[in-house]
């Protein structure tokens, strides 16, 4: 029966999971995970290399690179003093513009309007190495002054995402798939809710994303509240 009725052959809506949390699947086009994972590629070859930052004297299992604002554990900072001391490379434009297409998306026009992230963390999910794929625990997204809306865009590897409440680590929470291509936004009274990637699930990306039997990457979009952004070079 699941061979006949496959989760592919079912349509995959647009859902709000909790207030103020929406899921768009499919929202960036195969061509568009493409080109984003050679910028990936292109950010994590410096100036600051991607890496494992440490939580608690224990490295993650995921691998970061940040621009704009470089993301140590509990603080932003310019210069990534936790890894080699350069300074992060900047939010490109085209990021900015993407993220309030996406926050439009999800909630309306105006709601985008004044969405100016400042930050981006891009997460590699890849292989460790026990063999297992990278996960991240369950965690909050408070280490902003704003609480404007955070972006998510998923490319590679299908993930079980959970979502749950801002009071505590465990439930109530609400696991979703993301997939390549998905756009998941939270804000309002769901900003600091807790979530983590408790599965990555090998071997399905789609051809074309760019990222085949490479694993997953995330890309988080943020305000932070601090200085003002610095401008990046706009895309092609």
């Amino acid at each position: 029966m699941t061979e006949l009725f496959g989760d592919d052959l079912l349509a995959r809506p647009r859902r709000e999971v909790a207030p103020g949390a929406v899921h768009v699947p499919g929202w960036l086009t195969l061509e568009q995970q493409a080109w984003i994972v050679e910028r990936f590629r292109e950010w994590a070859a410096g100036p600051v290399p991607a890496r494992a930052a440490r939580i608690g004297g224990h490295p993650m299992s995921v691998r970061t690179v940040c621009l704009g604002w470089h993301w140590q554990p509990y603080r932003y900072t310019r210069e990534a003093t936790d890894v080699n001391g350069a300074r992060v490379l900047p939010l490109p434009e085209w990021l900015v513009r993407l993220g309030r297409k996406a926050v439009a998306e999800a909630y309306d026009g105006a709601a985008a309007a004044g969405y100016v992230p400042d930050a981006a963390l891009a997460n590699h999910y890849g292989t460790i190495g026990d063999g297992t794929m990278a996960k991240m625990g369950m965690h909050q997204d408070k280490d902003e002054i704003s609480r404007e809306p955070v972006v998510s865009l998923s490319i590679g590897d299908t993930c079980l995402f959970r979502f749950g409440n801002t009071e505590t680590r465990t439930r109530p929470y609400t696991d979703v798939e993301l997939r390549s291509g998905d756009l998941f936004v939270f804000g309002g009274p769901s900003r600091l809710a807790y979530h983590g990637v408790p599965k990555v699930f090998p071997g399905t990306a789609p051809e074309g994303c760019g990222l085949e039997g490479r694993g997953r990457i995330n890309i988080t979009l943020r305000a932070t509240g601090l200085d003002a952004p610095e401008a990046g070079e706009d895309a092609p």
